[in-house]
């Protein structure tokens, strides 16, 4: 059915209307569960031409972090030198325009690279990374150009793209690599419109290095994001953003080859990391607030406004502005229990939050739009709460 012209905007002036109502009402107070970051010693870290640190990795030396940005890079932490270093890049088509103004990164994506998850694989030694444009990207130990490209899947005889590829993961005992490919139909510069459609295109997909064997091992999920394999590998959990789901596969055991919900979360989750001290933690984009769980419980309100002639994500980033909607970080037990959940309102408020990473009793926290990583100090007293 062609939705008219005049009843999809009535539409989209109704929602509008809503959401700024939405935004002068809803003034949530902190409940019991969310700790406060008084205690917490915080420390910006900056980054040179580009936002968006989404993913982190530390190499089998210990050294990093090294993150993704948004113009392609892959970057170093030089804890010696207290600065960032370049290592890689995840596009072999990178041109002389790639950098520049990062407001601009976005459109030069496809040509310049969009680095999502990464890991260092403790077998080979090899930096992997899902790129949102190129696939599963292999740089060597010592950086520089990538390896290797995996970015074509074979489908009966014919070769199709690896879409969006997103979040990854190393299983350290044998090397093979876990990543998600979030949508065959839609870009990660379109992620608003893949929510909005509730497209159901994500997979799981596993790579092995030593056949170079790429296999699907899940279909069908919605809005597949981050993965992380239990300390014991026997299971892979794997991030359902638009259900706000944490789902869990197991690959050993009697229940090899079952798919369970591992835990619902309260917000729209992204990545997810093992944590030292048990568990998993989960980063939150943002609040899964009730006003996106209307829109998104009628799914023809999300037709007529894809159907309209604007950007969405666009005008969805800038309403969030506006609210200064905030992220949150999750550390959920083994069997799926909210253990922690730290919400930073004072030093970071209206950021997203992709991923949390915990090492050495410090959080480094991502986030898709920070020209910047947040570095927290875990106080003492949460270091030894389990």
């Amino acid at each position: 059915m062609r939705l008219q012209p005049h009843f999809a905007a009535a539409v989209a002036a109704f929602v509008a209307t809503a959401w700024v109502v939405h935004m002068r009402s809803d003034v949530r107070k902190s409940g019991e569960d969310v700790e406060g970051m008084q205690d917490w010693q915080y420390e910006g870290v900056s980054i040179d031409g580009g936002v968006g640190p989404e993913s982190f990795a530390f190499d089998p030396r210990g050294e990093g972090p090294y993150t993704g940005i948004s113009d392609g890079r892959i970057i170093k932490w030089q804890r010696s030198e207290n600065r960032w270093l370049n290592f890689s890049v995840t596009s072999l088509q990178r041109n002389e325009e790639c950098g520049g103004a990062y407001e601009e990164h976005a459109k030069k994506e496809h040509v310049c690279g969009r680095p999502l998850g990464l890991c260092f694989s403790m077998v080979s030694n090899e930096l992997y990374i899902a790129d949102a444009y190129n696939g599963l990207v292999v740089v060597g130990p010592n950086g520089g150009t990538p390896s290797r490209l995996i970015s074509t899947l074979d489908v009966q005889e014919e070769k199709e793209p690896l879409a969006f590829s997103n979040g990854l993961d190393v299983d350290q005992r044998t090397g093979a690599v876990y990543f998600t490919t979030s949508s065959s139909k839609y870009q990660r510069r379109n992620y608003i419109s893949l929510i909005l459609s509730r497209d159901k295109s994500g997979r799981l997909m596993k790579y092995e290095p030593e056949t170079e064997q790429l296999s699907i091992v899940l279909n069908n999920l919605s809005f597949a994001n981050g993965v992380a394999l239990s300390k014991d590998g026997d299971y892979i959990l794997i991030i359902e953003t638009t259900t706000c789901r944490v789902l869990r596969y197991w690959l050993e055991t009697p229940k090899a080859g079952t798919l369970e919900v591992f835990a619902e979360v309260p917000g729209f989750p992204d990545n997810i990391k093992l944590s030292p001290r048990g568990g998993f933690w989960v980063g939150i984009y943002s609040r899964r607030e009730k006003f996106i769980e209307w829109i998104l419980s009628y799914p023809w309100i999300g037709k007529v406004l894809l159907s309209l002639p604007l950007d969405i994500t666009k005008a969805y980033s800038y309403l969030a502005k506006l609210k200064r909607s905030s992220g949150m970080a999750i550390r959920l037990s083994e069997d799926g229990y909210i253990l922690e959940v730290v919400e930073d309102k004072k030093w970071n408020k209206g950021r997203s939050i992709s991923e949390v990473e915990e090492r050495d009793g410090i959080l480094w926290v991502g986030s898709i739009d920070a020209p910047f990583v947040s570095k927290y100090n875990i106080p003492v007293s949460k270091q030894n709460n389990k």
